[in-house]
């Protein structure tokens, strides 16, 4: 499995331009193999940017990204090799379906690899089972729904066996069952492969829910990088960077206002749940015999 180091990366867009903007400034980190991470930042603060660095589908302006201890960048060859080890899923992939049917549109991936058929078709099978798509596979996309399309686009990522996937908002603009399923899919892929996953969104919910670990960032900069239990004992912090929190941490940070003493990191409903019990039994414990 691939270990990925980022050292120092920078980029410029439109530069020596009039419209030249910095939107990735000293980014350093290493993505040990099999971990799950969220990447969380508001709307500009470099995340999707730094995503596209992963396989080098855009180049640096300085700094360097390191697959196994190799440049990404050294040469064309790697980097179009790094695109089958790391696996990009755009924000609503499903615009980018085009074949005539379900089948096809994951097949295009590993048909590009130069596989043999019997291959092609034993990755397809298996990445419409990861998603569930498996009874679709000879429909048209444009006859499926929303998150079927979704589930489609994953699958056809998923078909090429990435050691590293990574999902830009995989769940913007699904219903709650849509986004369950889609959370459900990557969750069940990484248990099942081992594979390193990476999930952009603004869902901090499921971000709490899902990672290990979560990279924050903030006006091109990367500014928390840890496990939630941190992340999320700093809402404030959060806050003041324009991001939403979990909503039991939001209730938390409520309670808190008015008084109420909450132990630790509050960031899923059964922290909130096991705080409040214990605030309970300590004001019990506080009031003493009647």
């Amino acid at each position: 499995m691939a270990e990925i180091k980022v050292e120092q990366l920078r980029h410029v867009y439109s530069p020596q331009t009039p419209f030249e903007r910095t939107a990735i400034e000293a980014v350093s980190l290493i993505l040990p193999q099999g971990q799950f991470v969220g990447v969380l930042g508001h709307t500009g603060s470099g995340k999707s940017t730094f995503i596209q660095h992963l396989n080098a589908l855009l180049l640096p302006s300085g700094g360097r990204v390191l697959c196994d201890g190799e440049d990404i960048n050294r040469d064309k060859v790697s980097r179009r090799d790094i695109k089958w080890k790391v696996g990009l899923v755009f924000q609503y992939p499903e615009y980018q379906l085009f074949e005539e049917t379900v089948y096809k549109d994951i097949a295009f991936g590993p048909g590009n690899m130069g596989l043999s058929k019997e291959e092609i078709d034993e990755r397809v099978r298996e990445a419409a089972g990861f998603v569930g798509v498996e009874a679709l596979l000879d429909r048209s996309p444009l006859e499926l729904s929303g998150g079927q399309k979704r589930r489609v686009a994953i699958a056809g990522v998923i078909a090429m066996r990435p050691e590293v996937l990574v999902l830009d908002e995989p769940t913007a603009g699904l219903d709650p069952e849509g986004c369950g399923q889609i959370l459900d899919n990557i969750r069940a892929y990484k248990a099942r492969t081992g594979a390193t996953v990476l999930v952009v969104s603004h869902d901090m919910d499921a971000s709490a829910a899902l990672a290990e670990r979560l990279l924050v960032f903030n006006e091109g900069r990367l500014v928390m990088d840890g496990p939630p239990e941190e992340i999320f004992s700093q809402p404030e912090r959060l806050t003041g960077m324009g991001l939403d929190v979990p909503r039991p941490t939001a209730i938390a940070m409520a309670l808190r206002r008015q008084g109420l003493r909450l132990p630790g990191a509050v960031y899923t409903h059964a922290q909130l749940k096991a705080g409040l019990l214990a605030a309970a039994r300590e004001a019990e414990r506080g009031a003493g015999p009647c």
